[in-house]
């Protein structure tokens, strides 16, 4: 089967793609290579173009009528860069995608699993959430994504489509066959900061906020490994029909975290880092940075009754991937 992946040349959409593929599917990239990587589409069937262009979209469906999904991963995810330039976010993450379900309605393909975040969510008592858990995002970058599921649920309900949100958690990581990981060459994400602190990049880790009503003071998080959230995603696809029906209510719409139903804190994923590496990494404490909330974790019960998924992966793993990741990055990827 063939999936369309919007920004399949990104750290999850390129792993969505070895997934699929693993699975026997073929995946289809569009990519404007704002921030994605080309080596990440190589030997894929790829389009370098923007996801707002009708024509461009037009010509994947013409060249691959077979498609049955798309997957929407494009957009731009840094929340302090969010704060500082909120037009650009609004722009891609939300302009556009207003415009790429639009096309995919008018062209008669209507099945989209869309990239969420669990950012969306309020802090609650106890930290963690369900799917009908009270919404707050507390960002433009997290006002982007809500924004979006609230396109694509009045999308779903006024035309023929049918639309699954997968709200996701803190992904970390890498493909475990090392084909793709994190490529930005200073990631923002906090497993990538403590690779690169590890590794002499930068010299120490920040604990950005260490008040925030928690166990120890610092955010609580759900980290998932990138793997289980790329195999969450072939099985929404593979099971795309089944979700609705198992929802039940004739919805066309669904929404679903997918976190590993453990909070874990800053403190403790360092702990668990300096533990797999062997050794302590230089780290300060700084104030939460613009954007920054204290954090939540998945229910994860709708993700198994849905999609028969859970994660299976250990917060160690995730660890020891990112780790190898590191080693070979600059290998995989060319910068400038």
């Amino acid at each position: 089967m063939k999936v369309l992946i919007t920004g399949g040349a990104g750290y999850i959409g390129s792993t969505i793609c070895s997934a699929l593929e693993d699975h026997g599917h073929t995946p289809i990239i569009l990519d404007s290579l704002i921030t994605g990587r080309e080596e990440f589409t190589r030997g894929r069937i790829f389009y370098h173009d923007d996801i707002a262009n009708a024509a461009a979209l037009e010509r994947i469906f013409r060249e691959h009528p077979e498609i049955v999904a798309t997957i929407h991963c494009a957009a731009l995810i840094v929340v302090p860069e969010s704060v500082a330039h909120p037009f650009e976010y609004y722009t891609e993450n939300v302009a556009k995608s207003l415009q790429l379900f639009h096309t995919l309605q008018r062209l008669g393909y209507g099945n989209v699993v869309f990239s969420s975040s669990a950012s969306i969510y309020d802090v609650v008592p106890g930290f963690m959430v369900t799917e009908e858990s009270p919404l707050k995002p507390g960002s433009p970058y997290a006002r982007t994504k809500y924004m979006m599921e609230m396109i694509l649920q009045d999308f779903c309900a006024a035309y023929d489509m049918h639309g699954i949100a997968l709200r996701y958690f803190n992904p970390i990581g890498a493909d475990p066959k090392m084909r793709s990981g994190i490529h930005i060459k200073e990631p923002s994400h906090v497993l990538g900061k403590l690779v690169d602190t590890a590794r002499g990049k930068i010299k120490e880790f920040e604990i950005t906020g260490t008040t925030w009503p928690t166990r120890d003071g610092t955010g609580i998080r759900d980290y998932i490994h990138v793997w289980d959230l790329a195999d969450a995603h072939v099985r929404a696809v593979e099971q795309f029909e089944q979700v609705f029906q198992r929802q039940g209510g004739g919805r066309r719409y669904a929404v679903i975290n997918l976190g590993t139903g453990r909070g874990v804190t800053v403190r403790e994923l360092v702990a668990a880092f300096e533990k797999v590496y062997g050794q302590e990494i230089n780290k300060v404490e700084r104030p939460p940075r613009p954007g920054d909330v204290a954090g939540a974790y998945a229910n994860a019960d709708t993700a198994r009754r849905l999609l028969g998924w859970e994660a299976v992966l250990p917060i160690e793993q995730g660890i020891a991937d990112a780790l190898k990741w590191g080693e070979v990055r600059e290998k995989v990827l060319k910068y400038a």
